[in-house]
């Protein structure tokens, strides 16, 4: 196995990585800005009424995303198997 080999290996899984973690990340932190904005008009400080829309939204995201999320981690499972005899001399 050459370097190229494993830098593209390893460059793939980090992209993978990326992906997956911004489709949960991304909408809990949106809803998590709208709330801290509300709370700073309003002037509530209550850690609830942070925590659980953030909560809500990041289970409600990988509801919807589950199946794609899924999908691309075991069609890169396979690539990686399926290349093993490729990649050992």
């Amino acid at each position: 196995m050459d370097a190229i080999a494993v830098a593209t290996m390893w460059q793939e899984a980090m992209y993978l990585i990326v992906m997956l973690v911004v489709v949960i990340i991304l909408p809990s932190l949106v809803v998590g800005l709208v709330v801290s904005t509300f709370q700073a008009a309003t002037q509530i400080n209550e850690q609830t009424l942070s925590f659980l829309p953030r909560l809500l939204t990041t289970l409600f995201a990988v509801i919807i995303a589950g199946p794609w999320l899924l999908r691309n981690m075991v069609e890169f499972t396979q690539q990686l198997i399926a290349n093993i005899p490729f990649m050992v001399f």
